[in-house]
């Protein structure tokens, strides 16, 4: 499969048809009326608690049908009391849908790259460095050394990840996977693979490792380890959104870039 009909899979399963990510949420289709005799526009979203992800995941908007969108989306999540992302895809239409969205108050995050490998194409090895151990994360003391690493690795806590990482092993323990990597007490790096049913994909979240236990091979091997749990549940494809720093690795472990994703956030 080439990187096109890859992208246009991954659209459709993970984005058009994609599930609720958490078991007190929601997807909503919502139509957006367009101009008289012209075409509706579409928007997909996610709809949750406090504290499950809320936001917009693909839209079939053009330049009549975006703004009212936008404005339909800030409406409905403001009337909620929610903080919502608008997750924007490189490809995505109208061209100037991040400018739309910038205009309308929406703050852009970062940009990352969607890389896409299929599973069976990854090196299959863990390749550990000595002394380091790869530990299942079930419940709260694995968590708070995942929170520990997190913490660590990016010299900032983030004070609501503990109860997200516990309410989804609550919530979806067939579909989470977590796992920290410990150099005896230590905890020096963690990742998290959300495995989703019926699409072939799983997506890979986190990896960030401790600065002083850098390119020593713990987050290649974080890859591999979660790469043979998604085979083994007869998933084919892995997807990540790739920062800076990661884009490198898993360049070289065989993922390919499909397009770039800007999470756009809006704040009540």
């Amino acid at each position: 499969m080439d990187a096109d009909e890859m992208l246009a899979l991954f659209d459709r399963r993970m984005r058009r048809e994609a599930r609720a990510d958490a078991p007190g949420a929601r997807i909503e289709h919502v139509e957006v009326p367009g101009p008289p005799g012209g075409r509706a526009g579409v928007v997909v979203r996610q709809v949750g608690g406090d504290g499950d992800w809320n936001g917009v995941l693909w839209s079939d908007l053009d330049e009549t049908t975006a703004d009212a969108a936008i404005a339909a989306q800030t409406l409905f999540f403001g009337s909620l009391g929610r903080d919502f992302e608008w997750k924007l895809y490189g490809h995505d239409r109208p061209a100037d849908l991040g400018e739309r969205l910038r205009a309308a108050g929406l703050v852009p995050e970062p940009e990352e790259t969607v890389m896409v490998a299929e599973i069976d194409g990854l090196p299959a090895g863990t390749g550990l460095p000595e002394g380091v151990r790869l530990r299942p994360v079930t419940g709260p003391a694995g968590v708070d050394l995942m929170v520990e690493a997190h913490e660590l690795a990016f010299g900032r806590s983030d004070p609501g990840m503990r109860r997200q990482l516990l309410d989804r092993l609550a919530g979806n323990p067939e579909t989470t996977v977590m796992v920290v990597a410990t150099a005896g007490d230590l905890p020096v790096s963690a990742a998290r693979m959300e495995l989703h049913p019926g699409t072939g994909f799983a997506s890979l979240w986190g990896g960030g490792t401790v600065p002083s236990w850098r390119g020593r091979g713990v987050y290649r091997a974080l890859v591999a380890h979660r790469a043979r749990i998604a085979a083994e549940r007869g998933y084919r494809y892995l997807q990540v959104d790739a920062s800076d720093q990661s884009r490198p690795i898993l360049r070289r472990l065989g993922f390919v870039p499909l397009t770039v994703t800007t999470p756009y956030m809006y704040e009540l």
